[in-house]
C-alpha cells in the first residue's frame, strides 16, 4: 500500500500572493505568527508584507527585479521575503553569517539593486560598500545615525500603501538563495512561485500539519529548510507558527511546551544537543506530531536516543535548494526506515544514476549505487546566470544532485556518500574549494587541501591540510587571523593535519614533501576516505 496515495499534489493557487489572499479571507482573525513576545493574525501580517510591497515598488522596482534581504530571523526578515514575492519582485535570501567579501560577491552577482538590511549588518558591509556598485537603496530595520539616506522599514510602512502584484503566474520569480559552488563561488538558485507551492503543499501533508497546530522555526530563514518547511507549510495549513531568533537549547523545551508546538524542524546537531542537554532529563515530548530532520544524514544512534528519550516523532527525510526544499521524506503512517531518506515526494520523480557518467543518464537498479536524481515541480529553473553549470546539472529534464546513494526494492533512498567536494558541518553547506582559493591568496601558504573530519557534534569538521612556501613562516593563529575576515566563522577549520615547509636542500625533507603533496592531490580527487583516516589518527586542534 502506498503510504502516500492520500497526498495531492495540485497546487489550487498558482502564487503566493493568491495563497495569501485566500488565507486572510478565511482565517483573517487567527494567528499566523508568534514572535519575541508579539503575535500577528493573518490579517496583520498580510497588510505588513503588502506595505513591504508598497516599499519596494516606490523605491522604482519593477516586476521581477531582484531585492536582497539579508536579515537575522524575526518578523522583518519576513515582511522582506514575503513582501517582496506578493510584489512581482524577486527575493534574494543571503547567509547572514558571511562576511564582507563573501557578501561583496552574492549582492554584485544577484543584480539586486535594493538591500534590505540591519543597522549591524549595514556597517558589517562598510569595507566592500564602495564596490557595491548596482545597488541604488537601502531599507535598515532599525533607524541609525551613520546611514541618513536609508530608509527605515518601520516609518516607510506607517506611510506606504499595501501593494500586489495581481498578474503574476506560476512561472513567475519568486525568490534567489545561494548555494555554495564547487567552482569557488556561491551559485544563485532560482525558484518561481511553482516551486515554493508545490513543495510546501506537498510537505504541509506529508507532516499532517492542520489549522489546530503550531510550528516552531529555529532554523535560519535564510535557508529554503525554514522557509518551506516553517513558514510556508504553516501557511498552507492555515496554522499557526512560533519563530525564534536560533535554536536556544537552555529556552527550547519550555517554547514548545509554552506554545504546544506540535511539530519543528531540525539537523542531526540539533538532535545530538538535546540527547545531551541535562536540563532535558525527563522530558516527554510525545505531544509533537512531527520532528523533521534534514540538511544532513541523521546517525542511527541518534535518532533511537531522541525518541527513546522525549518520546517524540522523527521524520527524517532529504532535499537540496536545487530542489526547493523536500525531495524524499520517511512517511508519518506506515514503515519508516531509520537511516533511510525515505520514499520520494508524491508528484516528484527520483532515481539512481550512473555516477561515472556526466552527459547522460544511465539508471541504475536497486541496490545499486549511483547519484540521486529528481525531475519534478520542485526543481529550480536553474542557477542565475550560470548556463555551464545548469547544462551539467539538468541533463534530460533531471537535476544531478551531486549525492551518492542507493534504492531498495520498497522504493526508499539511502545516502551512501557524495560525489560532489562538499563537507556537511551541523547542516551547513561548505565547499572545500572555496576556503582553498582563500588560502591560496595567502602569501606563506604554497598547497592547500580542505576535507571533512568526522565529529560527534556536528558530523563533519573543516580540516585544513597546508604546505608553506620554501622559508616562508605562519601558525596557526596567523592563518586562522586571516581567514577570520575572509570567511564566514562556520567555515573556519577546525582541525588541521600539519604544516610542512617547502625545502629541497634539507636532507630527508623532500620524500616527505612529496608524500603530503601527493595527500593533497588525493584530497583534490576526492579520495576522502583515506584522508579522513589519516587526520583522525594525526589531526589535533588548528
Amino acid at each position: 500500500m502506498d503510504p502516500f496515495a492520500h497526498i495531492r499534489i495540485t497546487p489550487p493557487f498558482a502564487t503566493i500572493g493568491a495563497l495569501w489572499s485566500d488565507r486572510v479571507q478565511k482565517l483573517g482573525a487567527k494567528t499566523y505568527l508568534h514572535y519575541d513576545n508579539r503575535s500577528w493574525s493573518y490579517a496583520a501580517f498580510d497588510t505588513a508584507a503588502g506595505q513591504t510591497a508598497g516599499i519596494i515598488k516606490n523605491l522604482g522596482a519593477k516586476k521581477g527585479d531582484h531585492v536582497a534581504v539579508l536579515i537575522p530571523n524575526s518578523v522583518e526578515f519576513l515582511y522582506a521575503w514575503f513582501g517582496s514575492m506578493k510584489g512581482g519582485f524577486t527575493a534574494v535570501t543571503i547567509n547572514t553569517l558571511l562576511k564582507a567579501e563573501e557578501l561583496e560577491y552574492i549582492l554584485n552577482d544577484s543584480d539586486a539593486e535594493i538591500l534590505v538590511t540591519t543597522p549591524q549588518l549595514r556597517k558589517s558591509l562598510e569595507a566592500v560598500w564602495p564596490r557595491l556598485t548596482k545597488l541604488r537603496h537601502t531599507i535598515l530595520t532599525a533607524p541609525d545615525d551613520n546611514y541618513p539616506t536609508a530608509k527605515i522599514l518601520g516609518a516607510e510602512m506607517e506611510r506606504s500603501a499595501v501593494f500586489a502584484y495581481t498578474s503574476l503566474t506560476a512561472s513567475d520569480k519568486a525568490s534567489m538563495i545561494y548555494t555554495s559552488g564547487t567552482t569557488g563561488h556561491p551559485k544563485g538558485v532560482v525558484l518561481n512561485h511553482g516551486n515554493i507551492l508545490y513543495d510546501s503543499y506537498v510537505c504541509h501533508q506529508l507532516i499532517d500539519l492542520a489549522e489546530a497546530d503550531t510550528a516552531l522555526c529555529i532554523m535560519p530563514l535564510f535557508h529554503v529548510n525554514a522557509q518551506i518547511a516553517s513558514m510556508m507549510a504553516t501557511l498552507w495549513a492555515g496554522a499557526s507558527v512560533v519563530l525564534e531568533e536560533g535554536f536556544k537549547p537552555r529556552s527550547f523545551i519550555d517554547t514548545l511546551k509554552k506554545y504546544r508546538c506540535t511539530t519543528f524542524s531540525g539537523v542531526p546537531t540539533i538532535y545530538n544537543f538535546l540527547n545531551e542537554l541535562k536540563e532535558a532529563e525527563g522530558q516527554d515530548l510525545s505531544f509533537l506530531k512531527a520532528c523533521i530532520c534534514g540538511a544532513a544524514p541523521m546517525p542511527v544512534e541518534v535518532f533511537n536516543k531522541f525518541e527513546e528519550k522525549f518520546k517524540g516523532k522523527i521524520v527524517e527525510g532529504y532535499g537540496l535548494s536545487e530542489g526547493t526544499c523536500v525531495s524524499s521524506l520517511n512517511p508519518m503512517h506506515g514503515k519508516r526506515k531509520i537511516g533511510s531518506i525515505g520514499l520520494s515526494i508524491p508528484g516528484q520523480e527520483m532515481g539512481i544514476v550512473s555516477a561515472n557518467i556526466n552527459d547522460t543518464n544511465v539508471f541504475l537498479a536497486d541496490g545499486e549505487i549511483g547519484e540521486i536524481v529528481i525531475k519534478g515541480p520542485n526543481m529550480m529553473t536553474g542557477y542565475y546566470k550560470k548556463d555551464e553549470a545548469n547544462k551539467t546539472t539538468i541533463i534530460d529534464g533531471w537535476l544531478h544532485t551531486g549525492d551518492l546513494g542507493q534504492r531498495d526494492s520498497e522504493g526508499y533512498y539511502y545516502i551512501t556518500g557524495r560525489k560532489k567536494e562538499m563537507i556537511i558541518q551541523g547542516g551547513e553547506n561548505i565547499y572545500p574549494k572555496e576556503i582553498e582559493e582563500v588560502l591560496y591568496k595567502y602569501e606563506p601558504v604554497s598547497e592547500c587541501a580542505i576535507v571533512g573530519i568526522p565529529d560527534k557534534s556536528y558530523g563533519e569538521v573543516v580540516g585544513a591540510f597546508i604546505i608553506l612556501k620554501e622559508g616562508a613562516s605562519a601558525e596557526a593563529k596567523d592563518i586562522r587571523t586571516y581567514l577570520r575576515e575572509k570567511i564566514a566563522n562556520y567555515k573556519m577549520p577546525k582541525v588541521r593535519y600539519r604544516k610542512i615547509r617547502l625545502s629541497s636542500n634539507t636532507p630527508g625533507v623532500k620524500n616527505e614533501n612529496q608524500r603530503d603533496s601527493r595527500r593533497v592531490a588525493l584530497c583534490r580527487r576526492g579520495r576522502r576516505a583515506r584522508l579522513r583516516r589519516n587526520a583522525r589518527r594525526h589531526a589535533h586542534v588548528f
